[in-house]
């Protein structure tokens, strides 16, 4: 039974790389011992690590520029606590379009000051303010690439003199962005990269070393790089796993290719979405995410035949977050365009029934 997977995080994965990260479970390069009891410091898991580490740079194109890749834990909900720890002096600016970046200012606020330089929150987060100035005496300027909950994507990178700083967990990987322009990027393995347990950093060295506090150890980006993502033991299935999916799309073309793949899944949802009289998304039209499309019903006397003939179609995880209400379609880099086409033929369906 072919299931149609939506789920916005923990999501899809490829299906080779389910395949693969279950027989590295069994039996890790045929050496007798499953990745899950083997040393961390073994020869296996290091190169899985050197690997990972080196195809993030790779499909990001920062190799030799100066970066490093880290695979940390504690999700990105560390990172907002990481990023301010190890990066602010006097002042932080950071730009507002959902409740993770609402999160990660609370969090920079506890190490000086931290100002929302826009929000978009006075309509729900359903668009990314524009126009804002970004000032030059700023540590550094925090955003939010692509935003889950409420189905809406930065398009353009701003340009500023300081340092960027940016959340990138559930587009990371997904289209082509000049990503020189990041001091530091964090991402979330569970949205386009791996199952949940790790996270991302990718940080470059000149960023660093520029605050006068002292830093704990386990929260100090230069200890994570100088031992190499193994100051302490890392989660070594969720790297694996992360490997395996930057494998996959190494050899599957790498960004450009999945950019293009995605763009066609997005708009031919969107166009279902705009065009069944039913339905209306919920980001603003020149805002909306290729990675997670919000929409809902203009009647909800519809949602139970909707739901019911999504069932019946074997899809799955597509309800909006609370705060958006409706329905929310995740579609990552991994879930493939047939499934967007059994949704669009629901909602079709659903039109001619009602």
């Amino acid at each position: 039974m072919k299931v149609h997977n939506f789920s916005a995080g923990p999501s899809i994965l490829p299906n080779s790389v389910i395949k693969e990260a279950s027989n590295g479970i069994l039996n890790i390069n045929n050496s007798g011992l499953s990745l899950l009891e083997i040393s961390h410091r073994s020869k296996d898991f290091m190169d899985i690590m050197d690997k990972a580490t080196c195809l993030a740079l790779k499909l990001l194109d920062l190799e030799n520029k100066g970066y490093k890749a880290l695979f940390l834990q504690g999700g990105a909900s560390n990172q907002f606590l990481m990023t301010a720890y190890n990066l602010l002096e006097n002042k932080a600016g950071y730009l507002n379009t959902g409740v993770w970046s609402t999160k990660a200012l609370k969090e920079a606020k506890l190490f000086g000051e931290a100002v929302e330089i826009a929000s978009s929150k006075d309509k729900n987060f359903n668009y990314i303010p524009k126009g804002y100035s970004i000032d030059s005496d700023l540590d550094y300027f925090h955003i939010t690439t692509n935003n889950t909950i409420f189905g809406t994507q930065i398009k353009e990178i701003p340009n500023t003199s300081v340092n960027l700083v940016c959340d990138m967990s559930s587009d990371i990987f997904s289209r082509k962005i000049d990503f020189s322009k990041f001091g530091l990027i964090y991402a979330g393995a569970q949205k386009n990269m791996g199952p949940a347990g790790t996270t991302l950093v990718v940080i470059k060295e000149d960023v660093l070393g520029k605050v006068s506090r002292k830093i704990p150890s386990m929260l100090d980006y230069q200890m994570h790089i100088d031992k190499e993502s193994m100051f302490n033991t890392p989660p070594v299935f969720a790297v694996y796993t992360s490997m395996l999916t930057l494998e996959w799309l190494d050899k599957n073309g790498g960004i450009k290719s999945i950019e293009s793949k995605n763009n066609e899944k997005a708009e031919l949802l969107y166009n279902a979405i705009d065009n069944n009289e039913l339905f209306k998304g919920f980001a603003a039209k020149e805002d909306r995410s290729s990675m997670n499309a919000t929409f809902n019903l203009v009647n909800q006397d519809h949602k139970e035949v909707f739901d019911k003939l999504s069932k019946e179609a074997n899809i799955n995880g597509i309800n909006g977050h609370r705060s958006v209400g409706g329905y929310r379609a995740s579609i990552y880099n991994a879930l493939e365009i047939e499934s967007v086409k059994v949704l669009v033929e629901v909602m079709n369906e659903l039109k001619r029934k009602v």
